[in-house]
C-alpha cells in the first residue's frame, strides 16, 4: 500500500489541463478506521499485489494501446471480446466464456471450493460473487481510424480513455489478484460488457442481470470501471430515453410538385417546438436535459424529400421528468406534422398525400440510486479515506444503471490516470498516476470480497 511519500493522486477532469498530481503533492495516508479494510491493507499478499502496479505500468500501457487499436463499435465487439478472453486466460482467470449477447466473463475463484459448505438442509448453492465490469464497445462507427499516438505519458486515440482505460484497469486488478495469489472469501466475476454506448442501450448488462440470469441472483455488488480518474463515485444512475423521429411524405420535384408537404420543414417545426420545452431549474426538481443528436433526410437540393429523421436524447434523474419530456416530444411531433399538412391543404388547386410520422424508442436507460448506508458506498469511502483521496458522488449513465434500477448495490469508478476528449477523435489519456487508481480499485474489490 502507498505511503505519504510514494503515492500519486490524480485528477480526471475532462479538459486539457487535467493531469496527474505529482507525488510530492500527495496528502498523507489516513489511518484505517474500518476494521475489515485494516486487515486487508496490512495483508502481505495484498501489499505485494499493490506493489506490482507501478512495476507493471509498461504492460498496462501495451494492453491499452492494443485494445484501442481493435475497432469495437456497439453491436460489433467480437474481435475486442476475443482479445479480452485471451488476456483473461494469460492472467490465470477461470471459467472464461462468451455469453449469448457477447459479454466476456471470467472468474477469480474464492479460496478452496467455490461453494458454500452444505448447511443442515444440504444446500450446496454457489457463493455470492462481486462483479467487476468494464464495457468493451465504443461510440465510434466502423472504419474510424484506431491508431494510437504516444507522447511521453500521454496516449491519444478514439476510445483510449472511454473505455480502454477501464478495460485496462479491470485487467490490472484481475492480474494483481491472480499473480499475488490473494485468497478471496468471495469469488470475483470479471466481465467485459457489450452495448454500453449509445444505441447499445446497456444490452450486455441487461442480459447479465436479466430475471432469468443466475448472475443477477448471485451478485452481491457491482463495480463498473469506466474511463479515467479517481475523483468521482458514480452512485446515482442517470435515466435516459432515446427516440427516432421519422416523418414521411410523397416527395417530388421542387418545381413541378411545388406545394407538396416537406418532411424536412415539418421536422424543423417539431424540433423548434420541442426545444421550447421548459427544463426545471430548481434544486428541488430533478435536473433534466434534451439533445437532438442527428438529423438526416432528402436526396438533392431540387427534390422535395420523401422522409426526414432525427434522433433525440432525453435525460433526467427523475422518472416523472422523463415521462413529461417524452409527452412533450409526442406533442411536438403532432404539432409539426399537423402544421405542415394544414399548409398543404390550404394550397389551391393541388392535392397531395399527407405527411405521416413515426416515433420509435431506441433506448431506455432506467435511473436508480445507491443507498447512502450501503456496504459498497461505505467500503469505497473507507478506501478513499485511507488513501487520502477526495471523491464526490456523481450521477451518470453507465453500466451501473441496470443493477441500481434493480435495487442492487452498484457503483462506477474510474481506472486511474487522467483523461479527456471522450467521444471525440481527440480523446486522450495520461498514464501518470495510474497505479493510485488501481490501488483504489483493488482495495474496493477486496473490501467487498473479503479475504479467505
Amino acid at each position: 500500500m502507498p505511503t505519504a511519500n510514494d503515492r500519486t493522486k490524480d485528477s480526471a477532469k475532462d479538459g486539457a489541463s487535467a493531469r496527474a498530481r505529482s507525488r510530492s503533492d500527495a496528502p498523507p495516508v489516513s489511518p484505517v478506521e474500518d476494521a475489515g479494510l485494516a486487515a486487508i491493507v496490512s495483508h502481505p499478499l495484498v501489499q505485494a499485489a499493490a506493489e506490482r502496479f507501478a512495476v507493471q505500468e509498461p504492460r498496462y500501457r501495451e494492453w491499452q494501446i492494443e485494445v484501442t487499436r481493435i475497432a469495437s463499435p456497439s453491436f460489433a465487439e467480437v474481435a475486442r471480446g476475443q482479445w479480452l478472453a485471451q488476456r483473461f486466460a494469460e492472467i490465470g482467470l477461470t471459467g472464461i466464456h462468451r455469453d449469448e449477447v457477447g459479454n466476456i466473463l471470467a472468474m477469480a475463484p474464492a479460496q478452496g471450493n467455490a461453494q458454500h459448505p452444505a448447511n443442515a438442509n444440504g444446500n450446496d448453492s454457489p457463493k455470492p460473487c462481486i462483479t467487476v465490469i468494464a464495457h468493451i464497445d465504443t461510440v465510434f462507427p466502423p472504419h474510424t481510424p484506431t491508431e494510437v499516438r504516444e507522447e511521453g505519458s500521454m496516449l491519444f486515440g478514439p476510445g483510449i480513455s472511454d473505455n480502454s482505460a477501464g478495460v485496462t484497469a479491470m485487467l490490472a486488478v484481475a492480474e494483481a489478484i491472480c499473480s499475488a495469489r490473494i485468497p478471496l472469501a468471495l469469488p470475483v466475476l470479471f466481465v467485459g460488457s457489450v452495448g454500453e454506448e449509445g444505441e447499445g442501450d446497456l444490452r450486455g448488462v441487461r442480459h447479465l442481470f436479466a430475471e432469468s440470469s443466475a448472475w443477477r441472483h448471485r451478485t452481491a455488488a457491482v463495480i463498473a470501471v469506466d474511463g479515467a480518474g479517481t475523483d468521482n463515485i458514480v452512485a446515482e444512475g442517470l435515466g435516459s430515453r432515446r427516440f427516432e423521429v421519422t416523418l414521411r411524405g410523397p416527395g417530388g420535384h421542387s418545381w413541378s410538385d411545388a406545394g407538396a408537404p416537406s418532411p424536412i420543414l415539418a421536422l424543423a417545426r417539431v424540433l423548434d417546438r420541442f426545444s421550447q420545452v421548459i427544463l426545471p431549474q430548481s434544486p428541488s426538481v430533478p435536473k433534466s436535459a434534451v439533445n437532438v443528436g442527428t438529423i438526416e433526410g432528402g436526396t438533392s437540393v431540387n427534390s422535395i424529400p420523401e422522409q426526414a429523421r432525427a434522433r433525440v436524447d432525453i435525460r433526467s434523474s427523475g422518472v416523472a421528468e422523463l415521462d413529461r419530456l417524452e409527452r412533450a416530444l409526442v406533442l411536438a411531433v403532432g404539432y409539426g406534422v399537423e402544421t405542415e399538412n394544414r399548409r398543404v391543404l390550404a394550397t389551391p388547386g393541388r392535392a397531395f398525400a399527407s405527411l405521416t410520422s413515426e416515433l420509435r424508442k431506441i433506448g431506455d436507460r432506467p435511473a436508480g440510486d445507491l443507498a447512502l448506508d450501503s456496504r459498497l458506498l461505505h467500503t469505497v469511502r473507507a478506501v478513499d479515506s485511507y488513501l487520502g483521496n477526495q471523491a464526490h458522488l456523481q450521477r451518470a449513465s453507465t453500466d451501473a444503471n441496470i443493477p441500481l434500477s434493480l435495487g442492487m448495490e452498484a457503483i462506477t469508478l474510474g481506472g486511474g490516470g487522467s483523461g479527456g476528449g471522450a467521444h471525440t477523435l481527440q480523446e486522450w489519456f495520461d498514464c501518470e498516476g495510474r497505479e493510485f487508481g488501481l490501488q483504489r480499485l483493488l482495495l474496493t474489490v477486496l473490501g467487498m470480497a473479503g479475504l479467505g
